[in-house]
């Protein structure tokens, strides 16, 4: 089994509304997405894929959703204030956490037709999550 990985890296706001600790307030972070697309078998051109087709694909996604976007709880109070100054978010299902943006990268790209073996998302230097299927 071969398995190459792409890095690539963005920026995102949000806080953690039912959080303890300092998450619960608004914050943002500079993450880092380590994507492992895996392969039995190199294609013609001796890859499992060109690097370039990974980045451009998330890279697309992250730009519209992700990057510089506010990312909350589909009932985070904030969000009236957020649309009465025409601001900038995505109401997620989910409470916006490292695990579940892993998971919604690794979706776009299995869409996508990527063999995805996991994506894993640094939240800081020392803290990541990551998502994968069995």
């Amino acid at each position: 089994m071969y398995t190459i990985t792409k890095e690539v890296y963005f920026c995102y706001g949000h806080r953690l509304m039912n959080h303890a600790g300092k998450c619960r307030h608004l914050h943002g972070h500079s993450v880092k997405a380590s994507i492992a697309i895996r392969q039995a078998q190199l294609n013609a051109n001796g890859m499992v894929c060109d690097f370039a087709d990974i980045r451009d694909c998330v890279e697309a996604y992250i730009d519209q959703q992700l990057d510089h976007n506010f990312l909350l709880h589909k009932d985070d109070p904030i969000i009236p204030m957020l649309v009465a100054n025409n601001e900038r978010f995505m109401a997620l299902e989910e409470h916006p956490t490292a695990e579940v943006l892993s998971k919604m990268i690794f979706q776009h790209l299995k869409q996508a037709n990527f063999n995805v073996a996991a994506v894993t998302l640094w939240e800081t230097a020392s803290a990541y999550a990551c998502y994968q299927e069995d």
